[in-house]
């Protein structure tokens, strides 16, 4: 009983004590929810007695499910089976191994994973893009949207082809027996769902469930957790809500927000206690997110008294923004601060350019977590590529990249034959293809491609031209010559990719503006110099975006981009409440201190533009702003409340009056509309 409950506080205790019904976990940032979800598991079965293979713990990550098995494990007797705890897929795999015969399919079956996925795609239909058809496959699957049901919705041609090739996928895997990472749990809620006896049996054994993260939950999980809780309502649920943040992939902030009205008699717990940040960082933090309407209301309270003040940062624009970081970083290695004990964080990836410049000319190694350098990445290389074939048009390195991007209609073998024949004659590709007959051409590759090569050909000619006529007309002379944004059309990271190449575009156009003599070779060979950074040696400190942060803490943190339309993300179907958790989030990623950063003037698009601070930084008491600043209501639809005259009732709708918020309330059948200062929540 000791070892279990050494170190918990009072809020944890209650939450590992609830035995039977719903219960939500509220857990704020660092507030200890992994110590209390595995003191709950040890509790249950050491002391309450319930048998290991009566509980299910299900988590997302196999990193969390490892540290949670280490830490629940600690703590309990040695037993012959262990509980079972493990993600979500894993729960799936093991489920279907034992059950998939009930489908008519050999329990022998391969799980593919993402690269086999996209190649048997490939092998389906080769002209939509790979990335959009995969990603609307898994959504159909999250789903649980049938092939024949997908191609009923699809209103646009281009859907209503990815349906078909849907289909085919579905009849591939069937016939191999395979089953892709959606399968797992979409094949395991089918079984479930269509039988009633299994459903039953699987619910019966699984009497203790308990779930991780729940907020990042998506509307198959849901569904398959409302199955397995068919026979019970022992549900404990561990999230919080104010750390939503991947409504982008599919997860439903209403899954926790709507929890109690899901499961009936449900009993909340917060864990408000924080033991990672600093009292300042923290207030921030608070007055922050009580700005969003959507949420179920907690106030994280520091066990960390002191600290030093956030501190906000303001420059002209992103190269100065990078040297003062820079400066400050160096400062604090200089103090004996071990640099894995230092982050820099953004909310857009295009942003990580000039940061990454700014540290190389420093000399401050680091890592980027989660994604790539922005020179290695793959759009970013096609624009080099291009470069340099104007610059060089017998490079036949860049020539074989980009020949068929966008997308010519050139195969693999059409490229091979061009660059064979051209090494025959001892000439470059260009060369080959622009002097070339038509004949010799079309008797290498079909006569549809003859044309496409002769066209690519003078397109590179007409571009270099304008190149020599004038350097800073060739990028917009580029790209509307080869529309090479059309590459990434349609696909579900377009947005990210666009951007990408627009910060490379500002990047070539300020090049030139401050060199105006500058040539697309000076400008390449720069390029060489800020790209290749040194091999990272020892200590780095890490620079990542806001959503790769999540789980992770730092001494020292720095955020980047705290402007309109970076932080938060402003149109392209964004959520501003969403935004303002990913700003909590990244607010209580640091331990001792917090800098936020604001510029003047970014790259937008590709050209260098004026912005407005944040409206986060006013929301968050940092700074005055014009933007006018509403704070949440703590009442919300379906909220119990007491009036002093009317007594209980319940809130049908909020509705803002002045200053005030106005609730529209039940009260035993007669409707009232009154200001929310009036009441207080049962």
């Amino acid at each position: 009983m000791d070892k279990i409950f050494n170190n918990l506080n009072e809020s944890q205790s209650s939450a590992v004590k609830q035995i039977d019904g719903p219960l939500l976990i509220l857990a704020g940032a660092g507030s200890g929810k992994t110590k209390t979800i595995t003191s709950r598991l040890a509790y249950l079965l050491d002391i309450v007695g319930i048998a290991p293979n009566n509980t299910l713990t299900l988590t997302f990550t196999n990193k969390a499910a490892k540290e949670m098995q280490e830490r629940a494990f600690a703590m309990i007797n040695p037993t012959s089976y262990p509980p079972l705890l493990c993600t979500f897929h894993k729960f799936g795999l093991l489920f279907l191994k034992f059950n998939i015969h009930l489908l008519g399919r050999l329990n022998n079956f391969v799980v593919i994973d993402t690269d086999d996925k996209k190649r048997i795609l490939k092998k389906i239909n080769a002209e939509l893009p790979l990335p959009l058809i995969a990603s609307e496959i898994s959504r159909y699957k999250n789903s649980l949207i049938t092939p024949e049901q997908a191609y009923a919705q699809a209103e646009l041609k281009n859907y209503k082809q990815i349906a078909k090739i849907y289909e085919e996928y579905e009849a591939y895997l069937l016939e191999n027996n395979l089953v892709d990472f959606d399968d797992l749990l979409a094949l395991t809620y089918r079984l479930l769902d269509e039988n009633e006896e299994l459903a039953q049996r699987t619910s019966e054994q699984y009497q203790y469930i308990m779930i991780d993260e729940y907020q990042d939950t998506n509307e198959l999980q849901f569904r398959l957790l409302q199955k397995l809780c068919m026979t019970h309502d022992n549900l404990c649920v561990v999230g919080d809500d104010d750390q939503s943040i991947y409504g982008w992939r599919g997860a439903h902030v209403r899954n926790i927000l709507e929890f109690h009205e899901d499961f009936e008699n449900t009993t909340v717990v917060k864990l408000e206690h924080n033991y990672r940040s600093r009292a300042a960082i923290l207030e921030v933090a608070n007055e922050l997110i009580q700005h969003n309407r959507s949420r179920l209301g907690k106030k994280l309270i520091p066990t960390r008294e002191g600290g030093d003040a956030v501190v906000t940062l303001s420059s002209n624009d992103e190269n100065e923004e990078a040297r003062k970081i820079a400066a400050k970083i160096a400062a604090l290695i200089n103090k004996g601060v071990a640099p894995r004990e230092i982050a820099v964080l953004y909310r857009v990836n295009a942003l990580s350019r000039s940061l990454e410049e700014g540290l190389n000319r420093a000399g401050i190694p680091y890592k980027l977590v989660g994604g790539l350098r922005f020179y290695d990445r793959a759009e970013v290389k096609d624009l080099i590529s291009y470069l340099r074939l104007v610059t060089n048009p017998h490079d036949n390195f860049s020539m074989k990249r980009i020949i068929n991007k966008p997308k010519r209609g050139l195969g693999k073998a059409s490229v091979e034959k061009v660059e064979l024949a051209a090494i025959a004659q001892q000439v470059s590709m260009y060369d080959f293809i622009k002097n070339s007959s038509i004949a010799e051409l079309e008797a290498l590759v079909k006569k549809k491609n003859t044309q496409t090569l002769k066209k690519f050909a003078e397109d590179i000619d007409e571009v270099v031209m304008i190149a020599e006529h004038s350097t800073y007309d060739f990028i917009d002379a580029l790209e509307d010559r080869f529309r090479l944004k059309d590459i990434y059309k349609n696909m579900p990271d377009e947005t990210e990719r666009v951007a990408n190449m627009d910060e490379f575009y500002g990047l070539f156009r300020d090049f030139i503006k401050q060199s105006p003599e500058a040539t697309l070779d000076e400008f390449l060979n720069e390029l060489t110099l800020q790209s290749d950074q040194d091999e990272v040696e020892g200590e780095s400190i890490y620079i990542m975006s806001i959503h790769a942060s999540k789980g992770l803490e730092f001494e020292h943190l720095f955020i980047i981009g705290l402007e309109e339309g970076f932080l938060p993300l402003i149109g392209d179907g964004s959520d501003t409440e969403e935004e303002r958790r990913l700003g909590y989030v990244a607010f209580t990623r640091a331990k001792d201190t917090l800098t936020l950063s604001h510029v003047n003037s970014r790259f937008y698009k590709g050209r260098r533009t004026d912005l407005n601070k944040s409206r986060f930084l006013t929301e968050a008491g940092l700074c005055e702003g014009s933007l006018k600043v509403e704070q949440n209501t703590a009442f919300k639809k379906g909220d119990l409340v007491r009036h002093k005259i009317f007594g209980p009732g319940r809130v049908l709708g909020v509705s803002k009056a002045g200053r005030e918020f106005k609730l529209k309330i039940n009260f035993g059948g007669t409707q009232r509309d009154i200001l929310a200062s009036f009441v207080e929540r049962l």
